[in-house]
């Protein structure tokens, strides 16, 4: 099954601050950022890697549609509507997203969806890397913000690992 991905910042800056980013890369057939979410990238420091991995190009960044009003009605940030309103126009494509509110938002709309939880699960799975605790690990340690039993449920449903 192809995987087409459009990815939103969170994800994206998390991945490239542990130099993991390579993941997105490996596990995504196709790829797509939205002009509002490289944007916001864009006003990170200039070390930023995923600012750095933007400017290389390794990623497209695209216009997206306008959002549909019951989209807008959900007053989320630019990058995570322009995230969904290009997978409402373009139903076979995957949002990645951490963000809460517009998790539930993609659950409404019925769009396809991973988060960084998702991604390190995937990652284990197909082998790109040793242990998806230890991936975590490094995540909360720059302060990437998980829930416990969440993450304790799903590293031991999926892969068989421990989280403590």
């Amino acid at each position: 099954m192809t995987e087409c991905w459009v990815v939103n910042a969170l994800p994206l800056i998390v991945l490239c601050s542990i130099h993991h980013e390579h993941l997105l890369l490996q596990l995504a057939d196709e790829i797509l950022v939205p002009s509002a979410v490289a944007r916001e990238i864009d006003l990170g420091p200039k070390e930023d890697r995923a600012k750095q991995l933007l400017a290389k190009s390794y990623l497209q960044i695209i216009e997206t549609p306008p959002p549909p009003a019951e989209l807008h009605a959900w007053d989320l940030g630019l990058g995570e509507t322009a995230v969904l309103a290009y997978a409402i126009a373009n139903p076979d494509w995957t949002v990645i997203l951490d963000d809460g509110a517009a998790r539930r938002c993609a659950q409404t709309f019925s769009i396809a969806m991973k988060g960084t939880l998702g991604i390190v699960i995937l990652a284990r799975k197909h082998g790109l890397v040793p242990s998806a605790s230890d991936l975590l690990r490094q995540l909360r340690a720059i302060g990437f913000r998980t829930n416990d039993r969440v993450v304790a449920d799903a590293l031991q449903r999926t892969v068989g690992e421990e989280w403590r």
